[in-house]
């Protein structure tokens, strides 16, 4: 097994010689063999350190860190555990975020966004401040804004629809989420925490969930949205019918008093 000294361990691991004292002193990373005064490092304090780097990387705090080695110490698979954080905390989309600058905006909304519009817009999280321009967290929702717009709404109207969408899609998700947790955690740990096999059984069930949810929430969206159009603007459809059949009977009759 290849040897290290503390230098050379870091460069190989792509760190500090700092920062492997710091690893060591928050338990971490174990201490090194003595010989003398030179501390002997091996291929597992290297593997470990570049597990560590991974860790951090993904936003991973010391203490969790430490909670994780122990499960690797102990046998535990540590890619079950990383496999059930990546299917919780991994993008929903695979939309990419974007950006746009004020100058843009005005002419993607043709002039009629105002400052107190884009104010709005950022505090509902539809725009982030991002230096002299915005980032924009999902260009799909904006350009849906602007296609509304320039059907005739008021740019103040579509952040109106925005808001109040925003609400119901966020109750209902957040009911969908705790039943499927409810289920999740009655299934695979009856105990209260998910342990051992469950872990990637459960990881493996949320990543099924997933695209399920999406396309129930899809298919009832579509069939509401047609129940509604239906009972909004079906009256309206049928007047519009008999104010057409009206016209084209005053019209037979000037036609006919013309012809008479």
């Amino acid at each position: 097994m290849a040897e290290y000294r503390i230098d050379e361990l870091a460069r190989l691991a792509d760190t500090t010689v700092r920062n492997v004292r710091v690893y060591q002193d928050r338990g971490l990373l174990s201490p090194p063999r003595r010989e003398g005064r030179v501390g002997i490092y091996t291929e597992a304090h290297l593997a470990r350190l570049r597990l560590i780097a991974q860790l951090l990387a993904r936003g991973y705090t010391f203490a969790n860190i430490r909670e994780l080695v122990t499960v690797w110490e102990r046998g535990g698979d540590l890619n079950d555990v990383l496999g059930f954080e990546s299917a919780v905390g991994d993008p929903w989309t695979d939309e990419i975020p974007g950006h746009i600058t004020a100058d843009e905006l005005l002419e993607l909304f043709k002039g009629g966004v105002t400052d107190a519009d884009i104010e709005r817009a950022v505090r509902l999280n539809l725009l982030e401040a991002d230096g002299d321009r915005f980032r924009v967290p999902s260009p799909r929702l904006l350009h849906a804004g602007a296609e509304l717009v320039a059907a005739g709404m008021s740019v103040s109207s579509v952040l109106d629809i925005a808001q109040r969408l925003e609400g119901h899609v966020d109750a209902a998700a957040g009911e969908l989420v705790r039943e499927i947790a409810d289920h999740i955690l009655a299934e695979h740990a009856p105990d209260g925490i998910l342990q051992g096999s469950d872990i990637g059984e459960a990881a493996d069930l949320v990543r099924r969930l997933r695209p399920l949810a999406q396309s129930a929430v899809d298919a009832m969206l579509a069939r509401a949205m047609a129940r509604h159009m239906h009972h909004v603007l079906g009256d309206h459809f049928s007047d519009m019918l008999e104010h057409i059949a009206a016209q084209h009977a005053e019209e037979a009759e000037r036609k006919a008093a013309e012809t008479a």
